[in-house]
């Protein structure tokens, strides 16, 4: 994960450096990781500073250890004041450590569990997040359901299914768009919808596939 994370930085144009203890894990980065790497633990600060931890904008501790995650977090935001510090929760049981610390934290765990759970629940591939008793789904717009028509206004597939549209992309990718209700949807436009988990088989026969 955190040489996915590492290249996704990369990729988007930011300076990144990667700490590991081992020098073996920087061959997971690639031939196209343009970042530095630094061998070493991650709360040490001899090694942070080498890193470039005074003048970085953000940290992140992606280990699969939860106690070294927390004392990385703790050393950058306490010693070095790094302005966002990000962790890794590999076991939800230390949920509440992390939480009484003040840390920012992301749960890998909980969150396939949550999203494989969701889709199973829900019985589609589309699932975005699951909100209290709603659901947010992206899908294709599929209209071969409604008899000669190639396209639908938003407010009458919010009134009739119970559903709030999002946003929309054209089907070419030309533009995309947060709706009024008389924006006019096309088969094959990509749509991101909030809707009641009750309400959802209703708009499925929306969804291509």
């Amino acid at each position: 994960m955190g040489s996915q994370l590492a290249n996704m930085l990369s990729d988007n144009g930011h300076n990144v450096s990667c700490i590991d203890r081992s020098p073996d894990a920087f061959a997971n980065l690639g031939r196209n990781f343009n970042g530095s790497t630094i061998q070493g633990v991650g709360f040490d600060e001899d090694v942070l500073i080498r890193a470039g931890v005074e003048e970085c904008d953000v940290l992140a501790a992606v280990t699969q250890y939860d106690k070294v995650n927390i004392m990385c977090a703790e050393v950058a935001s306490r010693l070095f004041d790094v302005p966002h510090v990000i962790a890794r929760l590999y076991n939800p049981e230390h949920e509440r450590a992390y939480m009484q610390l003040g840390i920012d934290y992301v749960c890998g765990t909980s969150l396939v569990a949550e999203d494989v759970f969701s889709k199973v629940v829900i019985g589609h591939g589309s699932h975005v997040a699951t909100f209290g008793d709603f659901e947010v789904v992206r899908f294709s717009l599929d209209l071969s359901s409604v008899p000669d028509s190639k396209s639908i206004r938003v407010s009458e597939l919010e009134r009739d299914h119970a559903v709030r549209i999002i946003a929309f992309e054209r089907v070419d990718g030309s533009a995309s768009s947060i709706p009024s209700a008389d924006s006019l949807l096309y088969s094959g436009d990509t749509v991101l919808a909030c809707v009641r988990h009750d309400h959802i088989k209703q708009l499925s026969k929306y969804m291509q596939g």
